[in-house]
């Protein structure tokens, strides 16, 4: 891409993280706070500790000053670790949300616990959901997921799904079950609203049927670290030869794969498929570190 492109790809970038950022904080400040009700991952550690503080001491920390504060050691290893540009707009997303949630004061729109948990999982996840569409994401664990994914290669559901129920129980057990049991409404609602608008499977196999493979091969390449098997195929119907490239990539990645492929080549066609599991080397810390050089060297040009 050239320098005009890229600069209208970060401005597209830019607005998206803060329409993101926006609509996590209505879902909070209008839906789940006021019902006690508790987000996932380090939006809602933040929120449950904001809690704590207030009834246990008498402390008063908001929700989005926590929020900033947690994710401040998560930006450093996502900085260090898994990439510049991801972390960047991550933060952005964090910072704006912090903002919007200090601002917009807290107000109960309904004092139905069920219509809190269901609306406000609605639109905090498709804050969620519109971020992962364009490659961006809410900061938080999803970093600490990128970074384990990175590291190991394994999937980080598990502990994802361990820290929230450590938040799930220590709600329930400090304040009274229900709340608890409207959280795992609220959780529910949200994955399937994300799982709608992208996916939330950790890994994906793009298919891209092209025939201009030389270019669309130099545009994964030289934006992605990725290996591409190419597999010589033939039109059924219109019996032209045609070029399949078979990628292996992590969901934070959909978004630059299409636009990068759809750049060079807009008739081509890409079938994108969930993937339960890779066997194999799939991005050792080897090969991070070389992505790494390669990208302080396209800095320093």
């Amino acid at each position: 891409m050239n320098q005009r492109q890229v600069y209208i790809e970060g401005t597209k970038k830019f607005f998206i993280a803060v329409l993101a950022a926006l609509l996590n904080a209505i879902g909070m400040n209008f839906f789940l706070i006021p019902a006690h009700v508790y987000a996932s991952g380090l939006t809602g550690v933040a929120q449950l500790t904001s809690d704590l503080l207030q009834d246990g001491i008498g402390v008063s920390l908001s929700t989005g000053m926590l929020v900033l504060l947690l994710n401040i050691p998560v930006a450093i290893l996502g900085w260090f670790k898994v990439g510049r540009a991801f972390t960047v707009f991550s933060f952005i997303t964090v910072a704006f949300m912090s903002l919007f949630l200090i601002v917009i004061p807290v107000q109960e729109v309904s004092s139905d616990i069920l219509l809190n948990a269901i609306f406000g999982g609605v639109i905090a996840s498709v804050g969620i959901g519109l971020a992962l569409k364009f490659g961006i994401s809410s900061g938080g664990l999803d970093i600490i997921a990128m970074y384990i994914t990175i590291k190991t290669g394994r999937s980080f559901g598990k502990y994802f799904l361990i820290m929230n129920g450590v938040i799930i129980f220590i709600a329930g057990f400090t304040y009274e079950w229900t709340f608890a049991l409207y959280t795992l409404i609220s959780l529910y609602v949200s994955s399937r609203v994300i799982d709608t608008i992208h996916t939330r499977h950790q890994k994906l196999t793009a298919m891209i049927m092209t025939q201009n493979q030389e270019e669309v091969i130099k545009g994964i390449q030289d934006n992605m670290f990725r290996g591409i098997t190419v597999v010589e195929a033939l039109g059924a119907y219109s019996r032209e030869s045609v070029t399949m490239l078979v990628i292996v990539i992590t969901r934070y990645e959909l978004y630059d794969l299409t636009h990068v492929v759809q750049a060079v080549d807009p008739k081509c066609f890409i079938n994108v498929m969930e993937t339960s599991s890779v066997f194999g080397d799939f991005r050792s810390e080897a090969d991070q570190k070389m992505a790494m050089e390669m990208y302080k060297t396209r800095m320093h040009q």
